[in-house]
């Protein structure tokens, strides 16, 4: 008698691991998307976050940098929607373009920043393996991004930080990376959770996780 082998013998499940990381064309065009438009958000805050960060290192030299972490976001939104390889560096590069390109007065090293903190982020995400995608991740992402920030700095420019004081350097790494965890990982799982809910990210595991919570 002929029996089926189908019902005793459990097919394989495809690999999930390779083809979660491989890119699709949505990916890349919901990336573009996304940095032009945190692009646009950075050019905003070029004037507010500006303006913030001297009358912070005004009152202590260093303080500034609480300032910062709405310029690192791009990574970690890129990160926590996409949630491929590269996808925080393409996203925070891309806004970091956008904003050079509409006008700011740090010109090409707006592009050179983009590239460090959105490798300080993607580092973040990659340590995880592209798997976790939670809020201490997030804030993870977000002082990983400001950490590449601190390290730009103290090598680049004119009058790079490194030639300023321990205490500085000291007290504006602090408030980098307070910065990055609150105001790029927060306040970005935040904005990524609020998009979801609108359905824009039904295509991603993000909005599909948010679906599941409802």
């Amino acid at each position: 008698m002929h029996t089926s082998t189908s019902a005793s013998t459990p097919v394989a499940a495809p690999s999930t691991s390779t083809r979660s990381l491989r890119w699709r064309v949505v990916d890349i065009v919901v990336a573009a998307v996304l940095g032009v438009a945190i692009g646009l958000v950075f050019w905003a805050w070029n004037t507010v976050g500006y303006a913030w960060f001297t009358a912070m290192d005004g009152l202590t030299p260093g303080l500034g940098g609480l300032a910062v972490g709405i310029w690192l976001i791009g990574g970690v939104i890129g990160g926590l929607v996409i949630r491929k390889p590269g996808a925080a560096l393409l996203v925070e590069v891309i806004a970091a373009i956008v904003s050079m390109l509409i006008g700011n007065v740090w010109g090409v090293s707006t592009l050179l920043s983009g590239l460090v903190q959105g490798l300080g982020a993607e580092l973040i995400f990659a340590l995880f393996l592209y798997r976790r995608f939670t809020l201490p991740v997030a804030m993870l992402a977000g002082a990983g991004a400001a950490a590449g920030a601190w390290v730009f700095e103290l090598f680049y420019g004119s009058s790079p930080n490194i030639l300023k004081t321990l205490e500085f350097n000291t007290i504006y790494l602090v408030s980098l990376i307070v910065s990055g965890a609150l105001l790029a990982g927060v306040v970005g799982w935040l904005a990524v959770r609020a998009l979801a809910a609108t359905g824009a990210l039904n295509r991603f595991a993000a909005g599909r996780e948010a679906r599941r919570e409802v």
